[in-house]
């Protein structure tokens, strides 16, 4: 066990040998901190927590009560094999939010990035990639391998089902169940999660440009119909586009995908 003396961790509250708790980090009442988990400077683990497996927590990042991070995989074919959680900087893990160790099947690793919010009762399942500045909203869920890229906002009582890609910027409206991949910066909703424009909120506060927001919608309108399969419309997209964000979009596109994609209504 390493216990910084800067370090303040409650009397009720259970460190297993092995842990490692860095300085100015606390661990509130009646919580458990598992013998391979690492916390970083600053972290806060509130009351009634369990922070268990091969887990690493980044500086400032707060997880809130009633979490369960870094349990083994809901997975039937998990025998077993030490995998790990790491979570980035930053980040506010709320209420009754669970995060799970990745499987060997899927690279034996679910990362969470920097700065993300995950409201209270959200789930990230094995092997998740999730990037920075996510926001889950309550009570939603990310099955098994999915990558959300970077700025993605997911609404409240979602679903994404396992594999699916979730470009960056895009939004998820609430109660949306999404089973197809989404493009950078799209705007899905309906309960069978359609793909139903862009995000032009999240574009214009992140100051992107006029010209690409247009270059962007025209993109939308070319994808939506046109000769040959989305595919093929993407790839001829990219090759007359000037702007960077369009050439995002190809590239999420033309990459490797185990799914289909949401296409424009």
């Amino acid at each position: 066990m390493s216990i910084e003396p800067g370090a303040r961790i409650h009397p009720s509250a259970l460190i297993e040998d092995g842990a490692t708790i860095a300085d100015g980090a606390s661990v509130g009442p009646f919580s458990v901190i598992g013998p391979e988990v690492v916390l970083g400077p600053g972290v806060q683990v509130d009351s009634h927590s369990v922070v268990t497996g091969w887990t690493e927590v980044g500086e400032d990042t707060r997880i809130f009560p009633f979490s369960s991070i870094g349990e083994i995989p809901q997975d039937l074919k998990f025998g077993g094999e030490r995998t790990r959680l790491r979570i980035g900087k930053r980040n506010r893990i709320r209420e009754h939010v669970t995060m799970n160790t990745g499987t060997v099947q899927g690279g034996g690793e679910t990362v969470v990035g920097d700065d993300g919010l995950f409201m209270a009762g959200c789930h990230i399942a094995h092997d998740c990639v999730v990037g920075d500045r996510v926001i889950v909203v309550n009570q939603s869920a990310l099955a098994g391998h999915c990558r959300i890229e970077d700025d993605v906002i997911i609404g409240g009582l979602s679903g994404v089902h396992q594999w699916v890609r979730i470009g960056r910027g895009a939004i998820i409206g609430a109660l949306s169940m999404v089973t197809k991949d989404v493009v950078p910066y799209g705007l899905v909703q309906a309960p069978r999660a359609e793909l139903d424009g862009l995000n032009l909120v999240g574009l214009k506060r992140r100051g992107v440009s006029r010209a690409d927001i247009q270059a962007l919608r025209a993109a939308m309108g070319a994808l939506k119909q046109g000769e040959g399969t989305f595919h093929e419309r993407a790839v001829r997209l990219g090759e007359d586009t000037q702007s960077e964000y369009v050439r995002e979009m190809v590239a999420f596109i033309t990459g490797e995908t185990d799914r289909s994609f949401l296409v424009p209504r």
